[in-house]
């Protein structure tokens, strides 16, 4: 028995160390496979970003040859690309803290250092060309704008030559129309290879120098003709014509030329570097070969450079995975093997740490069941003594013994206690709460039998001060409209006034027209007297006028033939005389019928006149009177007034004290709901206190002492 105790005590002793060493090995086997994770991720971004520069490398070239062309979107390109191939070198070789990558190893050093000095000179000629943007720009421009001009210049030259070999002219005409077609297809040529770096692009530009000069030369010896080049001139008014075209065009055409050269001092030194750089490149490389050094233009030299940068990388790329299968930490390598071995150790000491485990747990088991079964006798008989406490009899007490059940023992009967006093305290307040629930509800029914009472008495007195409300409102109505009748009375009688006034006014004015007139009429009747007067004297120079034809009509017949005209005369004269006597009569006939019209109208007037004043007079009573009336109305309708606003503020008093009233009614019905519903509730109270005497009934309390 001691033997195995001592055998029990040294496995449990076993168990700490396992754990220990598994715990070592499992801490080194997770820092090994981090170490060897982040080895491996950061050996893959060191790939991918020297792939990146592989890439970038072969496509700086491209875009430094477009930029290098004159192709203006290709500098920001160009830009954007040397500037990340920079910072991709930089994070290589000094790590970048914000990716957590650490600087490249020191085995891929020698590699990297390769890659950044091919990328210097690389990025030298970048760099020259990017810092002569505008010049490169300009002279592009400049450059196709000749060529835009090259096409009229070739056309013009053409039809110069066609025109010469057509006339038949003189042999060195034609010789050199022909050779200004060729020096202005050699200006097309050397245009193009201006931009192409290195001694191409001196030799092109003096090429062009020299060809602009001798095409001028030729078309001005063509046009004026030339002793020295034993050239004549033309005589055809077209053909002159054409010469003096091509001349404008070759004059814009030296004007542009003087532009380039301007410029060339700027971009020659930068595409001339590039194309140098290459061309020592490709002589060192002819030396150790033995072959012949070929010309270097800027393409050329961009793509030497771009091939080193790129197989530079190249190499980079397989240093970095020749790193990727080691790390060394200390004297330490990091591996898979030693990834692999860490686990295999750790899988061992778990199933050994498993074996020893599942051993102490089997013997806790044991030790468990034994301690199980002392707790299940101890529950049963706590069981036992509880079953009378399940029918309701609070007079039982559990046994406290020492086992796992004494403590919840001690607990049940300090319950019990407690219940007992909670069942003796619900007795009694039910108790009290019945008797009080009953006096309350008596006296609630009471007063809900007196709100009942109250309710039919507002209720009449609502409903007899609604038919005094209506008849008020009936009188304010009535007052309204006698206020209204009586303001209409004085209105009228306001009006009247007003008209009497207005006839007293055209009564005067009637007099004072009737007077006017009587007087008009009057100076009408000594004015008819005048014209009695005026027909009277008209009258006598009648009588006079026939006197007078009658002696001539007598002195007439008595001078025989000679007087019988004037005896014509006379008796018209005299036929005269005798109308304007009967003319005269009939005015006089009417002169004496107005004077008697007149007297009688005058007549007239004065007698109108004398009623037009005693209506003037009978007018000013009546407007007295209508005045009388006015203000006799006047107060009538104050009164009037003053009464309907007593109507109507009685009526609104009326109103209000209806309103009132009606709200005292709906309070008092609300009242009497309320009454009722507590009476109700009180009711259910009393049932809910009974229902709860009858829950606690089932206690079986112990008798008291």
């Amino acid at each position: 028995m001691v033997a195995r105790a001592k055998q029990v005590q040294e496995r449990s002793a076993l168990i700490p160390l396992l754990s220990v060493l598994l715990v070592v090995s499992m801490v080194a086997g997770v820092l090994a496979f981090v170490a060897w994770s982040r080895h491996s991720s950061h050996v893959e971004k060191y790939l991918l970003y020297a792939a990146d520069q592989r890439v970038l490398a072969h496509r700086i070239a491209k875009y430094a040859v477009e930029a290098a062309s004159g192709k203006e979107a290709s500098f920001p390109r160009l830009r954007e690309s040397r500037d990340r191939f920079t910072e991709l070198l930089q994070i290589l070789k000094n790590g970048s803290a914000a990716e957590g990558l650490p600087p490249s190893p020191e085995a891929v050093q020698p590699a990297l250092q390769e890659v950044e000095n091919n990328w210097l000179e690389l990025r030298s000629h970048v760099d020259a060309i990017l810092n002569n943007q505008d010049a490169i720009l300009s002279v592009k421009e400049i450059i196709n704008s000749i060529k835009d001009t090259l096409p009229d210049l070739l056309e013009l030259s053409t039809e110069v030559t066609n025109a010469l070999v057509e006339e038949k002219a003189d042999p060195s005409q034609i010789y050199y129309a022909t050779r200004q077609l060729f020096l202005a297809q050699r200006i097309n040529s050397s245009l193009n290879e201006v931009l192409s770096g290195g001694s191409a692009t001196a030799l092109a530009v003096d090429q062009l120098t020299q060809d602009v000069d001798e095409l001028k030369t030729v078309v001005d010896a063509l046009l004026n003709g030339s002793s020295a080049l034993g050239v004549k001139a033309v005589k055809d008014d077209d053909l002159k014509e054409q010469l003096l075209e091509i001349t404008a065009i070759l004059g814009d055409l030296d004007d542009s030329l003087n532009t380039i050269l301007g410029m060339i001092s700027d971009v020659l030194p930068a595409l001339e570097a590039v194309g140098e750089s290459g061309l020592q490149e490709m002589a060192q490389e002819a030396v150790a070969q033995g072959e012949v050094l070929p010309d270097m233009d800027v393409p050329s030299a961009l793509a030497l450079a771009s091939d080193k940068v790129a197989d530079a990388v190249k190499k980079l790329i397989l240093a970095y995975q020749s790193a990727a299968g080691e790390l060394k930490v200390g004297p330490v390598v990091v591996g898979p093997l030693l990834v692999t071995g860490l686990g295999v150790l750790t899988t061992v000491l778990l199933v050994l740490l498993g074996i020893a485990l599942v051993g102490r747990a089997r013997r806790q088991e044991r030790a468990i069941t034994d301690q199980y079964q002392r707790n299940q006798d101890a529950i049963r008989r706590l069981l036992d003594e509880m079953g009378d406490l399940a029918d309701g009899d609070l007079s039982v007490e559990a046994t406290v013994t020492e086992d796992i059940t004494g403590a919840i023992a001690d607990s049940i009967n300090y319950a019990i206690e407690a219940m007992r006093e909670v069942v003796e305290s619900i007795n009694e307040t039910a108790e009290d709460v019945s008797k009080s629930s009953q006096e309350t509800q008596a006296t609630i029914m009471h007063l809900a039998e007196a709100a009942e009472h109250q309710r039919d008495e507002i209720t009449g007195a609502s409903a007899t001060i609604d038919k005094m409300t209506n008849a008020l409102v009936e009188m304010e109505g009535t007052a309204t409209k006698s206020a209204e009748v009586a303001q209409k009375s004085v209105q009228l009688a306001a009006k009247g006034g007003e008209a009497v006034r207005r006839t007293i006014h055209g009564m005067d004015n009637i007099r004072e027209q009737i007077q006017e007139t009587s007087k008009r009429i009057k100076r009408l009747g000594e004015s008819s007297q005048e014209i009695g007067n005026i027909v009277e004297l008209i009258e006598d120079i009648a009588d006079q006028t026939n006197i007078l034809a009658l002696n001539a009509a007598m002195q007439a017949a008595m001078a025989g033939e000679a007087g019988r005209g004037f005896a014509v005369v006379a008796d018209e004269v005299q036929r005269l005389a005798e109308r304007s006597a009967n003319a005269t009569k009939q005015i006089e006939a009417l002169v004496q019928t107005i004077q008697a019209d007149t007297k009688e109208a005058v007549s007239s007037m004065e007698s109108s006149t004398t009623e037009v004043v005693s209506g003037a007079g009978l007018a000013e009573d009546a407007g007295a009177a209508l005045q009388e009336i006015e203000t006799v109305s006047q107060e009538i309708a104050e009164i009037i007034t003053r009464l309907a606003s007593s109507a109507q503020a009685e009526s609104a008093e009326a109103r209000q004290l209806n309103d009132t009233m009606g709200v005292i009614q709906e309070i008092t019905q609300q009242t009497t709901e309320g009454t009722a519903n507590t009476a109700e509730a009180i009711g259910e109270l009393a049932q809910k206190i009974n229902q709860l005497r009858q829950s606690v009934a089932g206690f079986v309390l112990p008798e008291k002492s």
